[in-house]
């Protein structure tokens, strides 16, 4: 009887755990990858593996998602020189530039635990 109990209570308790699919560790260093690139390279590594790594998902996500926060952080750099001529954007470049040091970090841990990264502040220019 307390068996039953058990079996029941454990049956419970799996049944109401959110399943989260395994991602394999090729993926999840392509993904580390191309948030490394990122960091050093900007846009051209999420644009070559979003072209090229079209079958696996995670890798096409976290792809997207790299290139949405280059290109944002491109715009953020292009806002920065149109306001150099004023003296403002000589405060926007630091803060640009410590924006994407610190989520390209975040992307590199988030991908290398298999989890799937956002940032937030980035324009979604791709879906």
């Amino acid at each position: 009887m307390t068996d039953e109990i058990v079996q029941n209570q454990t049956a419970s308790v799996t049944a109401a755990e959110p399943i989260t699919p395994v991602i394999d560790k090729e993926s999840r260093n392509m993904a580390l990858l191309t948030w490394i690139g990122t960091l050093f390279f900007g846009f051209i590594p999420g644009l070559i593996i979003y072209l090229v790594k079209k079958d696996d998902a995670y890798v096409n996500d976290q792809a997207k998602e790299a290139l949405n926060w280059s290109l944002t952080a491109l715009m953020g750099y292009f806002i920065g020189i149109i306001l150099s001529f004023i003296l403002i954007g000589v405060l926007v470049f630091p803060v640009v530039g410590i924006c994407h040091l610190v989520f390209c970090i975040m992307g590199a841990i988030g991908t290398s635990k298999g989890n799937a990264f956002r940032v937030p502040f980035a324009v979604r220019l791709l879906k």
